[in-house]
């Protein structure tokens, strides 16, 4: 089954996987405290949320603009990278939907031409994505491929479940998307982007997203074809980096409540986000996924609650 947000975020047309119920590792202390110790303290706030641009994509439900709280909390500063996963993993024994499945949804950019994959067809309506057996998070583009020289960029081929797994180890949480735009705006009101309204600022690339024509060229002129090192451009407001481009990050909230198509929100854009399909490496953008979808183009960060000082 695809969800109506495909050329974003592909999702499996096979039924979901036959497994029992999530059971996430036991929380670790000392994985907790690092976590809380890196996290970017984000004060409590008003906002504007969402946008009435002319090019919000109809469906979104970006707008109205509205003004939101939230409370304080602490974010981290990057989105989890493949070396961070590979310690929860290692420590754990955690195996992830991918792993469990066999196979994960590849742009096809990434993989035609090269030996080895083996692809067992093409997304629905979205023929850029490709099943690959053995994609996974240990091997982005399927057998042969290797975090190896990546381990500084963001964790990919990772489920909604396989993010809270992560979060509950560390004792932190995925953000609400309220919490996710909030942060994202980086103290600048009603922007497009989380440095401001120019996406190039006199002629500087910001963030990893498409150049050249999709899905046909990409020109890679940011530098990047796939996905970059976590902290590749300068942070915004807050000193959070990339939340814009590079891969889309999974939140806490449902994007409908609709019993047999349950979707989670998605927030940020990806490395194959252009403008002239899909826009949605704007701050106030959206799209959502079922839960246990993976591709090279998702992955998450964490977030923790405030925490006070009891003498205050």
């Amino acid at each position: 089954m695809m969800n109506d947000h495909a050329c974003c975020a592909p999702s499996g047309d096979e039924p979901p996987i036959d497994a029992d119920p999530a059971v996430f590792p036991a929380a670790d202390p000392g994985a907790g405290a690092r976590a809380r110790e890196g996290a970017v303290a984000l004060p409590g706030a008003c906002f504007d949320m969402g946008s009435e641009d002319p090019d919000v994509n109809p469906g979104d439900s970006e707008s109205p603009i509205r003004t939101v709280h939230v409370e304080p909390f602490g974010m981290m500063p990057t989105t989890v990278t493949n070396q961070e996963f590979a310690v929860f993993v290692d420590r754990t024994g955690y195996r992830t939907t991918a792993e469990k499945l066999g196979w994960s949804y590849v742009f096809s950019g990434l993989v035609e031409g090269a030996a080895g994959p083996h692809v067992r067809g093409r997304a629905s309506g979205t023929p850029w994505w490709l099943g690959v057996d053995g994609a996974d998070w240990r091997h982005p583009e399927g057998a042969g491929s290797t975090i190896a020289e990546r381990l500084d960029h963001p964790v990919v081929h990772v489920s909604h479940d396989d993010a809270l797994a992560y979060c509950s180890w560390v004792d932190g949480r995925l953000p609400t998307e309220t919490e996710w735009e909030y942060a994202a705006r980086g103290g600048l009101r009603r922007a497009r982007y989380p440095w401001g309204d120019e996406l190039t600022p006199n002629g500087e690339h910001r963030c990893n997203i498409w150049q050249g024509r999709f899905p046909d060229l990409n020109t890679a002129v940011d530098g990047w074809k796939g996905t970059c090192p976590v902290n590749e451009y300068p942070p915004n407001g807050y000193g959070l980096y990339n939340m814009a481009g590079n891969v889309w990050e999974w939140s806490a909230d449902l994007w409908n409540s609709e019993e047999s198509e349950v979707l989670y929100v998605m927030r940020g854009g990806s490395y194959i986000c252009h403008d002239s399909y899909c826009n949605r490496y704007r701050v106030s953008a959206r799209t959502g996924n079922f839960a246990d979808s993976s591709s090279g183009h998702l992955g998450f960060r964490v977030v923790v609650d405030a925490v006070r000082s009891p003498l205050a």
